[in-house]
């Protein structure tokens, strides 16, 4: 007997499709990078159950160490929920550019806000790459696959791995410790589509260590805020600028 098409298989199937994203490449790196974070998080002084807390609540690895940053600086809750939040609405363009090619017309909201929850880079990415190739009727459920499997073994791998980090030589450590800032550069350096983020970038991880030393109760909210609103305007009057420069008069004239 032959399989069923594709389009009609159920969505059981294609959460279960969902799943074996596991094994690419970038799955790979966040479970390997949520090793360092348990690292990161022991060495904070972040207990397990809080640590898992934070790999299921705050999904986003780079939210999780600002949370942890900003908590081991003193810095006040009202100061930490800002820093985290300001850190989250990156999330929102990415929500927003890949639920109109997720949902359908059956797609009930209280679901696509559930999985919203679970849209970050890592997932973002996956989506954009393989959801053209899934029937629309069942892209939430291979979303769902993919995230909610990732986000709970991830939970699982910090469990387990944060006791076992502490038995680690400092050396190995430290390694897994750097992971989590290496993960954290590299993937917001590859997912920048315009040259204000990359302008941002550069200027928050300089601005960051400088402002640590002026308070580091709040460094991370100065170097957030400070860094992205001279990047906005470099990047209107500078860069913008220049281009319009260099673009040929011809080309800005009405074809017709």
């Amino acid at each position: 007997m032959s399989s069923p098409p594709l389009d009609v298989r159920s969505n059981f199937f294609w959460f279960f499709v969902g799943m074996r994203g596991l094994t690419s490449l970038p799955a790979l790196i966040l479970m390997t990078s949520f090793v360092g974070f348990s690292a990161f998080a022991l060495e904070s002084g972040i207990t397990r159950d809080q640590a898992v807390f934070m790999t299921l609540a705050v999904w986003a690895l780079p939210a999780k160490m600002i949370l942890i940053g900003t908590m081991a600086g003193g810095a006040p809750l009202a100061a930490c929920f800002l820093a985290v939040t300001l850190s989250s609405i990156r999330m929102m363009p990415m929500v927003a550019s890949i639920m109109p090619d997720m949902k359908s017309e059956k797609s009930p909201t209280w679901l696509l806000l559930f999985l919203s929850h679970f849209v970050a880079i890592t997932s973002w990415v996956f989506a954009i790459q393989h959801l053209e190739n899934v029937p629309r009727e069942r892209r939430t459920a291979y979303f769902g696959g993919f995230a909610i499997t990732l986000t709970l073994v991830n939970a699982v791998i910090v469990g387990v791995c944060y006791g076992i980090v502490a038995q680690f030589p400092p050396l190995v450590s430290g390694a897994l410790f750097m992971m989590t800032p290496v993960y954290f550069f590299a993937s917001i350096w590859a997912s920048a589509r315009h040259s204000v983020v990359r302008i941002a970038f550069v200027v928050g991880a300089t601005a960051g260590p400088a402002m640590a030393l002026v308070d580091p109760r709040f460094d991370i909210v100065y170097a957030g805020l400070g860094g992205g609103a001279l990047a906005y305007l470099f990047d209107r009057f500078v860069i913008r600028r220049a281009g319009r420069r260099m673009t040929p008069a011809s080309s800005l004239e009405d074809p017709l």
